[in-house]
């Protein structure tokens, strides 16, 4: 399970800190949509594809902000990346999430690859190659919620909710209401915790 997902432990929950309440995370998500529609020059030929687990509902919530501007859906869907993972032979098996690409598919479109957490990079670089092997987007994006930086690979976020410079020995955690009981990004300390 990626770190910034893992459950609070007690000590972790003690030095929890939050960065971002939910009308924080609202006004990020409204702003990375409309730079993603001032960037793309509407919203006619995008299609937004969420990282499960917390990547889908961050998918959701930005295409009802860009179909309130635009007046029309934009198409959502899910791209799971574990098997594009390098780290399978080094952690447990995962369960496989479900992809779920458009009606239309990618081909000639801008995707638009949206996760909750930018950390190494390496998440981003297994969804390029998934995506290579669905079809060929004329362009693809990233928008994240929180870009942590610790770059391991040349991959840079083109939208972001909240940079957000930590150790690495901190961990991200973010929270999203229908997946979790509220909208939150916390740091969790450093006591014995990995990042």
């Amino acid at each position: 399970m990626p770190a910034h997902l893992e459950p609070e432990s007690a000590a972790a929950a003690d030095t929890a800190r939050t960065v971002m309440d939910g009308s924080d995370i609202g006004r990020a998500l409204t702003r990375i949509s409309h730079e993603i529609l001032e960037r793309n020059k509407g919203g006619s030929d995008l299609v937004l594809l969420g990282i499960p687990s917390r990547g889908v509902p961050l998918a959701e919530r930005i295409a009802e902000r860009i179909a309130s501007v635009e007046g029309y859906a934009v198409p959502v869907g899910s791209l799971d990346i574990t098997m594009y993972r390098d780290d399978l032979r080094m952690k447990p098996a995962r369960a496989l999430l479900p992809t779920q690409i458009p009606n239309g598919g990618i081909d000639g479109r801008t995707v638009v690859l949206v996760d909750d957490v930018l950390f190494s990079g390496r998440t981003i670089r297994a969804a390029l190659d998934a995506l290579g092997d669905i079809g060929r987007p004329k362009a693809v994006r990233l928008a994240v919620l929180v870009d942590r930086g610790h770059r391991e690979l040349p991959i840079r976020a083109d939208f972001v909710g909240k940079n957000l410079p930590t150790s690495l020995v901190e961990r991200v955690r973010v929270r999203l209401l229908g997946v979790d009981d509220v909208d939150a990004v916390t740091i969790l300390g450093s006591e014995g915790e990995g990042a």
